[in-house]
């Protein structure tokens, strides 16, 4: 009787670790660091594709879902009737238009509620909002393409408060519109976008005041800000179309800056670190930072261009044990050994073989393995390494439909939270089962 009751509960203990479910309340995950910690994930695809659990209707937009407390949290844009952007979808407009943030329930994907506010569109490439929501502590924070920041409680979408960066800092949206997505420091909201003396600004994040502001640059680019712990200190780092710097997160006073100046301001990718070394990549421009140990402070390890390694429009790259694994040119899948930048092998498999103009993909580490989301819509699970790319299986989880460079794309980070995948087009949002049998 003994032995059974022992059994059983360890057999219980098992089920309730293993059963337990992780979120994805901000981009790249729970630490913002590009890695899915949940078990019980499936090591290939089913006969016939993965479970699809639900579908909703959405609207446009680049947004990556968040995924907190058993609710879905997502941005779009619904153009007002009988407005039209320009043709080409470079050029800047002014199309009337409103950006929504809606919240689904995480079990069938039923919307809970919907915020709407009026914004009309200036910038290129106006398809909707770019950066993923954060949530924490009953508030979820939104960063709309035009610069509308946004506090809204999650049970019933009720407005905390907004606050407008362009009228706010005297500041024009970028050419790609606000793309750096919040980041959550205790009681600060911390936003890349403000102006001369403000492209990072550290709010309230109860009331919306600010606390500090810091920086000047010609461009605010695009590079969500990261907090890491080095050099004795925490660090925040800013990449903009001019600099990377470190600042106290505290205060916003400088630790250091090194120019690192991309083509066109388009300081996107999120930077990584390993051990002392950060790694920070972008269209003509790449480098390699060693960190002081015991004070803030860096040097160049390397700098790469446009025909070394890597090519980054907007995919983050993963840092792992020596070895970067990331986007190079034409959309290739580079490895490059990170304390020289040699770049170790490279392939269009990702991409069936195909060379794609400002082509990109999203990398996120489940255990010994990668989940790759390629811009045709593919979820792709694969083992990296300095020896090369092993794809295991891919499914195929959404149809693309924005207009990019002649062809049709999936430009939107999907959401890895209970098990399953959470990813959206211009028409839809899915949840996708990815659970072992």
């Amino acid at each position: 009787m003994r032995s059974s009751i022992a059994s059983a509960a360890f057999v219980a203990l098992l089920w309730s670790g293993s059963a337990r479910a992780d979120d994805w309340p901000q981009w790249l995950g729970p630490q913002r660091d590009g890695v899915w910690r949940e078990t019980g994930i499936l090591d290939k695809f089913p006969a016939g594709g993965p479970t699809v659990r639900w579908r909703t209707p959405i609207s446009a937009g680049y947004s990556g879902p968040a995924v907190a407390g058993g609710r879905v949290f997502v941005t779009d844009r619904v153009l007002a009737e009988g407005a039209k952007d320009p043709k080409d979808p470079f050029k800047r407009g002014n199309t009337p238009s409103t950006e929504r943030v809606i919240c689904l329930n995480q079990a069938d994907g039923k919307i809970l509620w919907t915020y709407s506010y009026d914004c009309p569109y200036t910038i290129s490439y106006p398809l909707g909002p770019r950066t993923t929501p954060s949530v924490s502590d009953g508030r979820v924070y939104t960063f709309g393409a035009e610069g509308n920041l946004v506090c809204l409680g999650v049970e019933k979408g009720d407005l905390v408060w907004a606050r407008d960066l362009k009228k706010d800092y005297g500041v024009k949206a970028p050419l790609w519109g606000f793309s750096s997505h919040p980041l959550v420091d205790g009681q600060k909201l911390i936003v890349v976008g403000g102006g001369k003396g403000s492209i990072v600004v550290a709010l309230d994040r109860a009331t919306g005041k600010e606390l500090w502001k810091a920086l000047s640059a010609e461009e605010p680019g695009y590079c969500p800000p990261v907090i890491f712990e080095t050099g004795g200190k925490r660090q925040l780092i800013v990449w903009d179309s001019d600099a990377v710097s470190s600042l106290d997160p505290e205060t916003g006073s400088v630790y250091w800056s090194q120019p690192l100046k991309p083509a066109m301001a388009m300081a996107i990718a999120t930077p990584r670190l390993q051990a002392n070394s950060l790694f920070l990549t972008g269209p003509g421009a790449a480098a390699l930072l060693h960190l002081r140990d015991g004070a803030p402070a860096a040097e160049v390890a390397w700098r790469g261009d446009k025909m070394k390694g890597f090519q980054s429009v907007f995919g983050t790259p993963f840092f792992e044990d020596g070895y970067l694994y990331g986007v190079g040119k034409d959309a290739a899948l580079v490895c490059v050994k990170a304390e020289t930048g040699e770049k170790l092998w490279e392939t269009m498999a990702p991409n069936r073989g195909k060379k794609l103009q400002s082509g990109d993909f999203f990398i996120v580490k489940n255990g010994d393995r990668f989940f790759l989301y390629v811009e045709s819509g593919d979820l792709i699970i694969a083992k990296l390494s300095p020896k090369g790319y092993q794809e295991i299986d891919r499914a195929h989880l959404v149809d693309p439909m924005s207009a990019a460079f002649g062809r049709v794309v999936v430009w939107s980070h999907p959401a890895f939270a209970d098990r399953c995948v959470f990813a959206r087009n211009d028409k839809e949002i899915v949840c996708v089962s990815l659970a072992a049998p």
